[in-house]
């Protein structure tokens, strides 16, 4: 791993703690900072959202989360783009169903003139007794 690699990969890790912190604390603008205007992300449902839609849910308040716990996070780093797979543990509320559980999550950021912005991702509900 060459040395612009490994600075990426660490700015990315930096990203995800941001985007974790930023999902916790109903944070909507940093949120918006982070997020690209394209973003298509598909939820545990099936549903794909996009960030506006992602961003309506956290306003309003129908998305609360009071637990986040981020594990088994890798990192792919291919041109200007990063792919990261993570397992993350969530408490919390969507409108009024529980999050409580562990996901499977792939986010994947792209570098746009010295900011890394999410433009696609997806979550998967992970039995984490049959996959470890």
């Amino acid at each position: 791993m060459n040395r612009t690699e490994l600075i990426e990969k660490k700015q990315i890790v930096e990203m995800e703690q941001d985007i974790l912190n930023a999902m916790k604390t109903n944070d909507v603008q940093k949120l918006d900072g982070l997020l690209h205007e394209a973003l298509f992300f598909t939820i545990p449902s099936g549903q794909t959202i996009t960030k506006a839609m992602d961003l309506e849910t956290y306003s309003s308040g129908n998305m609360k989360i009071s637990e986040i716990l981020y594990s088994e996070q890798d990192i792919n780093i291919i041109g200007d783009n990063a792919i990261v797979s993570a397992v993350v543990e969530m408490k919390g509320t969507y409108f009024d169903y529980s999050l409580n559980g562990t996901y499977k999550v792939i986010r994947i950021w792209k570098l746009f003139h010295d900011t890394w912005k999410v433009i696609a991702g997806s979550s998967v509900v992970f039995d984490y007794k049959n996959n470890s």
